[in-house]
């Protein structure tokens, strides 16, 4: 997954915010509405770029990965109540309950840091075995930790609980996001191949590559485990629904502009699409095999990466507010404009 963004952004009172949560958090835990809205927008200060967002319900803490540091906020109140340091490159946190552990993908260092949950620090830093860890999933079943490696191709899987890395698989193009299932598999996309890989967890073996014709570019990925259903959004706003057993191509949905995340709520049957041209799409699942747009809700540009709670059903972005793109140069033909200091936010959205 990549750090880029642009956008607008509204910032509003933490005063403000806290009395809009505290009204809002018990109103949605039973909600299974697909009418959503933005309901508060969390300052978050600090001038470096995002990527993955992760939630852990059981202390309401959000964790926003920030290029080398992890900030975690209350997700009551937005304030932040921890900074996980020295993470460099930092893309994604994977979090296991059973151990009161996290992980942290650290893509320019190719280390993993570890922390705990109750405690928010860091207890250990793991030596991976492939440059730039990106995705990064736990797999509770066996209680490993799988790294995908972007730049090195490949996945690191660790034993979280003697936190050594225990083997690796290349993968012959660039790991994005994967999910995992309750019959032993981990899927993820692979960017470049347009496709998703199949790991057997048990015998740490990649078993299957399914294409995706007419997918490019597949970023995103979420799992509808009781009905065996993959949901992969791709860069030419669609999103492929996909037979986790067959690996067979059931439907297209059309989605956003520059996605780069999604989830599924399984209660509400909503599948969410983060967008980085500034929407969050939200589809309904009629069927396993069918599906309906409810609703493009706009976000914030920039804002393609999510996190689901799946206890509030809140879903979470982040965004920014950026400067002039300076003039391409020879070093530098497609320039970034820069991100304008504190003006960073957390995006929450809610069934109304």
């Amino acid at each position: 997954m990549k750090n880029f963004s642009l956008s607008r952004s509204t910032i509003v009172t933490i005063g403000a915010l806290m009395l809009m949560q505290v009204a809002l958090v018990p109103a949605v835990q039973a909600a299974t509405s697909d009418n959503y809205k933005i309901v508060a927008r969390f300052p978050v200060t600090g001038a470096e770029g995002w990527d993955y967002l992760a939630v852990d319900s059981k202390r309401d803490h959000l964790f926003v990965s920030r290029s080398d540091h992890v900030q975690v906020l209350d997700t009551k109140s937005g304030k932040m109540v921890a900074n996980i340091a020295d993470t460099a490159g930092v893309h994604g946190v994977a979090i296991a309950q059973d151990l009161n552990l996290g992980f942290t993908s650290n893509g320019r260092s190719d280390t993993i840091t570890v922390f705990e949950l109750d405690s928010l620090k860091p207890i250990d830093i793991l030596k991976t075995t492939g440059a730039g860890p990106d995705s990064i999933l736990y797999y509770p079943r066996l209680q490993r930790v799988y790294s995908f490696n972007r730049r090195g191709q490949s996945v690191s899987i660790i034993d979280a609980v003697t936190r050594k890395v225990i083997d690796t698989l290349p993968i012959s193009g660039h790991p994005e996001f994967a999910v995992s299932d309750s019959q032993g598999h981990i899927f993820f996309n692979v960017e470049d191949k347009n496709e998703i890989g199949v790991i057997d967890a048990q015998s740490s073996k990649i078993v299957k590559h399914w294409q995706m014709a007419g997918c490019d570019g597949p970023s995103g990925l979420a799992i509808d485990d009781k009905h065996h259903r993959l949901f992969s959004v791709c860069g030419n706003k669609k999103m492929m629904v996909v037979d986790s057993l067959s690996g067979k191509v059931v439907t297209t949905v059309a989605i956003g502009e520059g996605p780069d995340a999604a989830a599924f709520d399984p209660d509400s049957g909503l599948v969410f699409v983060s967008n980085g041209g500034g929407t969050l799409t939200v589809v309904h699942q009629d069927t396993a095999d069918k599906y309906t747009v409810k609703a493009n809700l706009v976000t914030q540009k920039g804002a393609r990466t999510l996190a689901l709670d799946p206890d509030t059903h809140l879903v979470y972005l982040v965004s920014g507010s950026f400067g002039k793109t300076p003039a391409p140069t020879a070093a530098t033909p497609r320039p970034r404009p820069p991100l304008l200091p504190n003006t960073v936010n957390v995006l929450v959205a809610a069934p109304n």
